[in-house]
């Protein structure tokens, strides 16, 4: 089989699909790995009941001593897309705004390199839905994928990353992205007429009062140091400008690079809503959802090994990056299996993750395989 890269990435980029509903993406993936797998006799390819949009091929190694994992992420964002390219999404209000289609490519072109020969210990691709939004990886950990022969030993994956040069590595020791913790807060009290407010309860001034106290969480109760974000971007309250509202809501984030950080916002957030709800004579409901998306802490021998490789392959531009506050569910699997995520640049440093106008620079694709290939083969090299 012939395997054109490039053709391939523009293929995945016009069908972005969103979470747990990537069946087009699967069917086009699994074309691709049947075709490189069909005379492969080391070569096995599941596709689970629990998660079906998900895929996952195993090669069994020669001499096998561990079983190394490579995961990546397949689903897209409901963005509309306005980067003018030909190949641009086919799928109204749905794009691939955070690059899972680099992501993707470049693991078909790694699984590509590792069917030529045998390798020595056993390699697992899982390919995985759900990474935006439905803690995909959580799921797949829950429903059992990760059993018997499918089991990996230690885990890797890469995001890439358009403030990096094309085809560059970035990690670094510790936390790679932050945790999160999705925060929604109903407020109730007594609705009423703006003339009379001695006989309402008004949740505007209430949700107000919380979300001017909770900053104090962080600028007086988080390490500097260390450091946190709590984002509200969504206040729902009131239906006219003479009615005291009697409810709000809020909707917002947590960031954390620690998990032992994320619970300690959680509770001073519920401390603030416990003593909102005394101070107004209200009802404060917090709900706090932290999901599969746990701070991706690296694993500090594997990661020192991979940067090491890295700095030392002089085919790499490796480049030691900060921690980023966005999220990213592999944390979720890194807390259960040792591992590294990793940085690849795209090279589009006008626009960020997410943005309708984010145009990776195809150029990544080529040395990103051949800098994981690299690794994965060294790595079977050390028999621990």
């Amino acid at each position: 089989m012939t395997l054109d890269l490039h053709e391939l990435y523009q293929e995945l980029h016009q069908i972005p699909e969103l979470a747990l509903h990537e069946f087009q993406t699967h069917d086009l993936l699994m074309k691709q790995i049947d075709a490189l797998t069909a005379d492969c006799d080391f070569a096995e390819v599941q596709v689970p009941e629990q998660l079906p949009t998900a895929i996952m091929v195993l090669l069994h190694g020669s001499n096998p001593t561990r079983t190394i994992g490579y995961r990546t992420d397949i689903d897209a964002l409901p963005v509309t897309e306005d980067t003018g390219l030909p190949f641009r999404s086919q799928h109204e209000g749905r794009m691939h705004a955070c690059g899972h289609d680099i992501h993707m490519t470049v693991a078909v072109g790694v699984l590509a390199q590792f069917v030529k020969a045998q390798p020595t210990d056993n390699l697992l691709f899982f390919f995985q839905p759900a990474e935006e939004s439905e803690n995909g990886g959580k799921l797949a950990y829950e429903d059992g994928l990760f059993t018997g022969q499918w089991r990996p030993d230690e885990f890797y994956g890469l995001h890439d990353n358009p403030q990096l040069p094309a085809g560059a590595i970035g990690c670094r020791m510790g936390t790679l992205f932050a945790g999160t913790t999705e925060v929604d807060v109903h407020f109730t009290g007594t609705q009423g007429h703006a003339a009379y407010p001695q006989f309402a309860n008004d949740m505007v001034v209430a949700a107000s009062q919380f979300i001017g106290q909770v900053q104090t969480i962080v600028s007086r109760s988080v390490d500097p140091i260390e450091g946190g974000v709590i984002t509200f971007g969504q206040f729902n309250a009131g239906t006219i400008r003479n009615v005291i509202a009697g409810e709000a809501d809020l909707h917002g984030t947590i960031r954390g690079l620690t998990q032992k950080m994320i619970e300690h916002i959680d509770d001073r957030l519920r401390a603030v809503a416990n003593g909102i709800a005394m101070s107004y004579d209200c009802q404060v409901d917090l709900h706090l959802n932290q999901g599969g998306y746990l701070p991706v802490e690296n694993n500090p021998h594997l990661t020192q090994e991979f940067i090491q490789y890295m700095e030392k392959n002089p085919h790499v531009q490796y480049i030691e990056t900060e921690p980023a506050m966005t999220g990213e569910d592999f944390g979720y699997l890194l807390s259960k299996f040792p591992g590294t995520m990793f940085w690849l640049g795209i090279g589009d440093p006008e626009h960020q993750l997410h943005s309708s106008e984010l145009v990776p620079n195809e150029a990544a694709i080529e040395p990103g395989i051949s800098a994981i290939t690299g690794w994965l083969q060294q790595r079977m090299t050390e028999k621990e």
